[in-house]
């Protein structure tokens, strides 16, 4: 059994390496290898932790409920009192409120009116819910058969959380529950994992920045501006380095720069054919890199590989091609380097074509998709329109990738095709 390669010029020697044709899983694959999560440290209050990934285990200090109580408003109850055929008149005692618990005990015949959250009076063991219950002149009249078992109605001490008992795990990320949760157990701060800081530019000689006129050819720089919003949205640290142009000394200062300021650096543009050679000997001197041509339709250029210290991606120049690319294999890598445990790949299910859609095998493909629903709540998807991986509209227009695998060929409609959502990822 060969073992996974331990350097990028390794990998690049391998027997089923092919950068002319490599398959998006063992690109994938490929990345993985070579990825190291996040070792440094820092302390923040809960209420900055959203979106950070736990550095350590979160421990509970104490139990969760801390008290006997009331799951819903009703009477705390003695269950040998009740009968469980005929009408049980109990006398009411008191009342237990939550955060104002009734001091006494209750005994034979007793029982105490208590509200949702109120802790168990000493003595009951049971709650009547209120709607089982009356309450007259002669006392408190409880149904029959209005608790089946003893403990009913009742939330016990420790019951969602024991003291010492391990909340979240190092690795996971923060999200609005956790937070809550956190902050009910009464801690303040937690350990979390640096940052990851991602520096990006563009290159090309007909970029422009927003606000600058445009002269014949040119066009404005949208690439940079999507990645910021993607990497905002996976909490990265961005450093933005603007447009760079297609000259040697300018190019390697950027690289260089880029790599000693951030973990990860990604480009757009300048991995396409007739620019890889010249790129791949300039990183060559810088670094270790692969360039492939990814078997996927859009977004065939892509490389990776380590500039120094900071992993490369270098993505095409295309817009659509630059998201497709950073969601199948950017946005991984990023969580990965982040310290989250367990990054498994984006789900993808099944769902009916509306309209044919016509393919050549050999390469997967992802298309965007628009996935609605029909009267009667049946789902179905189409495609937006002409695929070009220039037409950045496309991305705004769906809500899906329908994805085809490199051995599909023409889909009919009402074929199953692979899907996956792009809400709340893109």
């Amino acid at each position: 059994m060969s073992s996974a390669p331990r350097t990028l010029r390794e990998a690049s020697c391998a027997d089923d390496y092919d950068p002319n044709s490599m398959p998006v899983a063992k690109a994938r694959e490929l990345i993985r290898g070579f990825l190291a999560p996040m070792t440094a440290i820092e302390r923040v209050h809960v209420r900055s932790a959203l979106g950070r990934v736990l550095a350590e285990d979160v421990v509970s200090p104490i139990a969760v409920p801390g008290h006997d109580n009331s799951a819903m408003d009703g009477y705390a109850v003695r269950f040998a009192d009740l009968e469980a055929n005929e009408e049980t008149v109990l006398k009411r005692v008191g009342e237990s409120f939550a955060g104002k618990p009734w001091p006494g005990a209750i005994g034979a015949g007793e029982c105490v009116r208590i509200f949702t959250g109120g802790v168990m009076p000493r003595g009951a063991d049971s709650v009547v819910m209120q709607e089982r219950a009356v309450e007259d002149a002669n006392g408190v009249r409880v149904a029959p058969g209005a608790v089946a078992k003893s403990g009913q109605n009742r939330r016990f001490a420790g019951e969602d959380l024991k003291a010492g008992q391990v909340v979240f795990r190092s690795g996971q990320r923060i999200h609005p529950a956790e937070l809550g949760m956190i902050a009910s157990l009464g801690i303040g701060e937690i350990s979390v994992f640096r940052k990851l800081r991602v520096a990006f530019f563009s290159t090309g000689d007909e970029l422009r920045s927003v606000g600058t006129p445009l002269a014949a050819g040119e066009i404005y720089d949208s690439n940079r501006y999507t990645l910021h919003g993607m990497l905002t949205r996976l909490d990265c640290d961005v450093i933005d380095m603007g447009v760079v142009e297609d000259v040697p000394e300018k190019l390697e200062h950027a690289f260089a720069a880029a790599a000693a300021a951030a973990d990860v650096v990604i480009t757009s543009g300048g991995v396409s054919v007739g620019e890889a050679d010249y790129v791949k000997q300039l990183l060559d001197k810088l670094g270790e890199v692969l360039f492939w041509k990814i078997a996927m339709k859009p977004g065939r250029p892509l490389a990776y590989g380590k500039i120094g210290g900071a992993h490369f991606f270098g993505l095409p120049g295309n817009p659509v091609s630059v998201m497709v690319t950073f969601y199948q294999f950017v946005r991984d890598a990023l969580l990965i380097l982040q310290g989250q445990r367990d990054v498994a790949p984006l789900p993808t299910f099944k769902v009916p074509l509306s309209a044919p859609i016509r393919k050549v095998p050999g390469r997967t493909e992802f298309q965007r998709g628009i996935m609605t629903a029909n009267s009667d709540g049946a789902w179905t998807v189409r495609t937006t329109g002409d695929q070009g991986s220039g037409i950045l509209s496309s991305m705004s227009q769906a809500n899906c990738f329908i994805i085809l695998g490199s051995d599909t060929g023409n889909v009919a409609a009402g074929e199953l095709v692979d899907v996956q959502l792009l809400e709340g990822l893109v």
